[in-house]
């Protein structure tokens, strides 16, 4: 393996970040929608979700085309090699980098540190793939998630514009609840199978492990706040700070 700071792989992370990082000064462009525009916290949080909807477009597409090529990463999950997965795990870990920095620079740490360790997290499992060379294929099934991600952040998008009671909101909720279910917690109960199976034991597989689980609770988490939200809003808590939406 190559020095690290002689990796060939360091010139598509650092080309990635600068990617998502022209994409959002070109999206943030657009015009907004009126309930945004008037709130500067709102406006910052729709161009990090214009981003991120992008990303969630592009990766998960990719991830779904990376399986269907090479459907051995769905069972090797830690010795398949693809260079197209290759390239889809630089390209997400080069987005997560992008948007750690704007979290940090936007001093919005705070109201998003969940995001926070979740990209943390993401970066540390990603790297091995990339500088290691092993796991490329549990990236890729890790970014099935971003198909989920897709309804998501529409999702998310329409409650900071205040249109919970638009009937794309409606539907969506429904087709977002189901591919939580297909594209979240199943590949993420698959992975967490084979690794408490396979993976525990090697001292990588300890570490992927480990975030692994942490993984699982945060979206446990999620989801239950989900539920709660769109299905159960009775019981759902009040909202207590004008930021909280940035996490729900």
């Amino acid at each position: 393996m190559p020095p690290l700071l002689l990796h060939p792989a360091l010139p598509l992370l650092l080309g990635a970040t600068l990617t998502f990082r022209a994409l959002r000064r070109a999206l943030s462009r657009l015009p907004l929608p009126a309930h945004v525009r008037a709130d500067p916290l709102r406006t910052w949080r729709w161009h990090n979700l214009l981003v991120s909807f992008a990303h969630s477009i592009v990766s998960g597409i990719w991830a779904l085309l990376c399986v269907w090529q090479t459907p051995e990463l769905l069972v090797e999950i830690e010795t398949a090699w693809s260079l197209s997965g290759y390239l889809l795990v630089c390209l997400s870990a080069g987005y997560f980098i992008h948007d750690t920095v704007d979290i940090v620079v936007s001093h919005q740490a705070r109201a998003s540190w969940e995001y926070l360790v979740h990209h943390i997290m993401a970066m540390g499992a990603f790297f091995s793939g990339i500088f290691l060379t092993r796991f490329v294929g549990g990236g890729v099934l890790t970014l099935l998630v971003e198909v989920s991600n897709i309804f998501l952040t529409i999702r998310m998008m329409m409650k900071i514009n205040n249109a919970q009671d638009h009937l794309l909101y409606q539907v969506n909720k429904y087709v977002n609840l189901v591919m939580y279910f297909l594209f979240r917690l199943a590949p993420q109960a698959y992975l967490t199978h084979f690794f408490l199976r396979y993976a525990g034991e090697r001292t990588l597989g300890s570490f992927l492990l480990s975030i692994l689980l942490m993984l699982d609770v945060m979206i446990l988490i999620y989801f239950s706040r989900l539920l709660r939200s769109d299905f159960c809003p009775d019981r759902a808590p009040s909202r207590q700070h004008k930021d909280k939406f940035l996490t729900e």
